[in-house]
């Protein structure tokens, strides 16, 4: 069935999907807990095999697995079963760009309570949730996704780290602000040798960047200041500052105090690179950075998907002459280069 366009008679197929869409959730979440896609990847590629690699009954495997061949995350030929493309690249976790750890805090007990009180977070004009206000630390939150959503950073880490003229190995001093689990900055040290990182966030998100500084043999050049990015003391002399998903979390004011003590620390040369959700004027375009700000709405007090007009202005209050942005390819958001 089609749906309502004006020309064409109404359907209630999307109502119903919309409706229904969390059993899609559940469903991933369940498949990727269970490594179905990694052991199709393997070779257990009937209902059978799945069942015994999985610790699972053959019924069950049957079932998910006919949903995903529905859904077109798995295709079926005679009682065997195949990854798609998109299955093999993202849900495979012998794959480099596997995704399955983002469920873990998209799909997190904090995620769902907040989509829960939508309703209230509409009323009041901001997030039912007792950690609404990201300026304070929820470490628990936080520690989450940094082991979760690492693997989202790849492309647009390396955009970054491109930005940054890595590849001319010139002296580097980088501030990583929220940093969480460092990857970013980590991108920059591992393609730049001559490049230092400061990364700021809190204590324990922290932790996890330097995990992950020493698995990919950083550390050394890999320091963290831990503390708010409001009031931890920065330092000075940065060649470039990173902020990276987090100007959506607060009010245009609040965003204008954090980029003033950036452009502070900034050498007079110095460039802020910054990663964002950025909708077109029209607020409903593209779609994920458009309705990202339902998110905000959902999770934070004030937070927000921001314009590039609208970044161009809290930057340029902030003493930024000129901002420019630059889209990532592969990733639904974009990068925004400040310098004076």
């Amino acid at each position: 069935m089609a749906a309502s366009t004006g020309t064409s008679k109404p359907s209630p197929e999307r109502i119903f999907n919309t409706m229904v869409a969390f059993q899609e959730t559940e469903a991933l979440k369940a498949a990727i807990d269970l490594d179905v896609f990694t052991a199709i990847a393997e070779g257990a590629d009937t209902a059978q095999l799945l069942a015994a690699k999985t610790g699972t009954s053959e019924r069950g495997m049957r079932i998910l697995c006919d949903y995903f061949t529905v859904k077109e995350f798995l295709t079926k030929k005679t009682n065997r079963y195949s990854l798609t493309e998109d299955s093999a690249a993202f849900l495979n976790r012998h794959s480099p760009a596997c995704l399955a750890s983002m469920i873990d805090f998209l799909a997190s007990p904090w995620s769902r309570r907040n989509f829960g009180a939508l309703a209230e977070a509409v009323r009041k004009g901001g997030t039912a949730s007792e950690t609404g206000d990201h300026t304070k630390a929820h470490e628990e939150v936080w520690v989450d996704f940094a082991r979760s959503m690492a693997p989202l950073t790849i492309p647009a880490a390396e955009f970054i780290a491109g930005l940054t003229g890595a590849a001319e190995a010139k002296p580097s001093k980088v501030l990583d602000i929220a940093a969480g689990h460092g990857m970013y900055g980590i991108t920059v040290a591992r393609r730049n040798p001559r490049a230092a990182i400061v990364a700021v966030d809190w204590p324990a998100v922290l932790e996890v960047a330097k995990e992950n500084a020493r698995k990919f043999d950083v550390a050394e050049r890999h320091t963290t200041r831990p503390g708010s990015a409001f009031e931890v003391e920065f330092g000075n002399g940065y060649d470039f500052v990173l902020l990276t998903n987090i100007f959506h979390h607060f009010d245009v004011p609040t965003c204008e105090k954090l980029m003033r003590r950036v452009h502070r620390a900034l050498k007079q040369e110095g460039k802020a690179i910054t990663l964002e959700f950025v909708p077109n004027e029209d607020r409903v375009s593209p779609p994920m950075a458009a309705a990202f700000s339902l998110v905000m709405l959902a999770g934070t007090d004030r937070g927000d998907a921001y314009t590039f007009a609208e970044y161009q202005g809290m930057f340029s209050n902030a003493g930024f002459a000129k901002t420019t942005l630059h889209p990532v390819p592969q990733v639904p958001q974009q990068v925004l280069l400040s310098e004076n």
